[in-house]
């Protein structure tokens, strides 16, 4: 799973997203209510509704990554090619993580619930679609750009994985590693006959 939501502020919308996440792991995402998100994080739920127009979006806010992924894929050394540009770009989304702790309760949280998961692949697939913008600026046709992206958000997911459980590891060392993994999977090293 590509991780990575912006990082909370301290003000109105920071207490509710951390007040939404408290209760969505003591009580559970279904049975947590707009108003006691709003009340723990002490504003109405008037207050709830200008930032967020239901209690899924909570996790959800903002396009901090998506316009990170993309501007780094844009930005790339054009003599990269397209897969190098996104791994690289992927390489830096914990510029714009919050900590591992956050995340690492965000997954569980997203993992519990159906609606929360939907609504990650719903996040996954806008994010996907900004790269195919990002790529084509790059001269890479949509479909070729969608099965590039598909590959980088595999790589992407894994290496993840494993920043979030080894907090000595870099994201972008990950993400190295888990494509070399990937590139000699598909294409091992040839052996010389002996």
């Amino acid at each position: 799973m590509l991780v990575g939501m912006p990082r909370w502020e301290s003000d109105a919308q920071g207490r509710l997203e951390r007040a939404a996440l408290e209760l969505f792991e003591t009580q559970g995402f279904e049975r947590t209510t707009v108003a006691q998100i709003a009340r723990t994080a002490g504003l109405t739920e008037r207050s709830f509704y200008r930032y967020f127009p239901d209690k899924r979006e909570v996790l959800f806010a903002g396009n901090e990554l998506e316009a990170h992924l993309a501007a780094g894929v844009e930005a790339a050394d054009p003599g990269l090619t397209p897969i190098e540009a996104l791994l690289n770009a992927l390489g830096t989304a914990d510029e714009v993580f919050q900590s591992r702790e956050f995340l690492l309760r965000r997954v569980k949280v997203i993992a519990a619930s159906p609606a929360l998961a939907e609504r990650d692949l719903i996040k996954l697939a806008d994010i996907a679609e900004a790269l195919v913008g990002a790529l084509d600026h790059r001269g890479v046709e949509p479909g070729k750009a969608r099965f590039i992206i598909d590959v980088a958000i595999a790589v992407s997911r894994r290496a993840t994985s494993r920043w979030l459980a080894d907090p000595d590891a870099t994201l972008s060392d990950l993400v190295a590693q888990t494509a070399a993994e990937l590139r000699e999977a598909v294409a091992p090293p040839t052996r010389t006959a002996g």
